[in-house]
Order: C-alpha cells, then structure tokens, then sequence
C-alpha cells in the first residue's frame, strides 16, 4: 500500500475532536471556495448598541473615553475547529458569505483572512481558523454551531527577488 503525501486541505484542530465539526467543502461542482462553519453557537452585538449603551452614556456624563471603551467595539471572534494544511508556496484566504452583508449585516471585520502554511498546528491554538466578524445592524445576530459563515479558497503566491523571511511563528491568531 503506498502512502499518501497530503498536498492541501483541512482536518479538525485539538479540542474540537469530539464535537461534530464537519470539514470544509465546496457546494457546486465549479464553486471556487470551501465553506467554513461555526464549530459553536456565538452572538455577535451589534456595533450601534454597545456605541449607544454604553459609550454614549458615558460620554453624556461626561467621562472620558478609555483604551477599555474602545475595546468594547472589537469584533466577536467565530471558532470553525478546522486547520488547513498546504504548500510551502500556498496560503489560503478567507472570505465573508456574500450573503454576510447583505442579509445579516455581517462583515469580515479584517476584509480577507490570510491563513499561512506556519499557522497549521501553532502551538497556541492547533490553527484553529476563526473568523472575525462586525455587525452593523441594529440587533444581535446569532450564529449557530454548523452554520455556514466564511468561504475559503487556496492560492499560490510569489516571493520577490530579494526576500529573506528567516522568522518562525511563536503564536497563534494575529500573531505574526
């Protein structure tokens, strides 16, 4: 029997073995991404009500503003319980549902999500992709466990004539 090498894919990261995570998959035979689910049921406030219950009640009486208070308006992190491994010369992006936007008020707050070949198996937190969302309308949304909530596609990508990237990952998500 021979051994198979794997080239790119995804498995289920440490902690999550046991949980029913199902890996990404593409929907349509000629879809280009793999869509992620939530590995857990998460609520993601709305942005206008922590600015009005919180924030604004402060500013009338007259507080100042923290670095705390401007933490309040980070976004709410989506655990998926999948890693993806690849190529060296490989990363996979991760995009928001074009459903996101439009239907849930949902937005991937960094855009596009990169996740590096290095980040597969960190020591922090196994690579578990999460994703980070913003949500711009005026009511909670609730995002339940199996729920798709990202996409994500591989892509190769090039080096300039004079890289010299020596550095290895320490840490998990954000870390580089």
């Amino acid at each position: 029997m021979t051994k198979h090498n794997k080239t790119r894919g995804f498995e289920i990261a440490k902690g999550y073995e046991e949980r029913d995570i199902r890996l990404p998959i593409r929907q349509t035979t000629f879809a280009a991404g793999y869509d992620f689910e939530a590995a857990e049921d998460v609520t993601i406030p709305s942005i206008f009500q922590v600015l009005f219950n919180k924030l604004l009640k402060k500013l009338n009486s007259e507080e100042n503003l923290t670095e705390e208070d401007n933490q309040l308006l980070k976004p709410t992190l989506v655990p998926t319980g999948v890693k993806a491994y690849m190529q060296e010369d490989e990363v996979l992006l991760v995009f928001s549902r074009s459903s996101g936007p439009i239907k849930r008020f949902l937005l991937l707050s960094n855009g596009t999500g990169v996740v590096d070949k290095d980040f597969y198996s960190n020591e922090k937190d196994d690579g578990d992709i999460k994703l980070q969302f913003l949500n711009f309308g005026i009511l909670p949304v609730k995002i339940k466990k199996g729920e798709r909530i990202g996409q994500g596609m591989f892509q190769k990508y090039l080096l300039t004539d004079y890289d010299r990237a020596k550095g290895e990952r320490k840490g998990g998500f954000g870390s580089t």
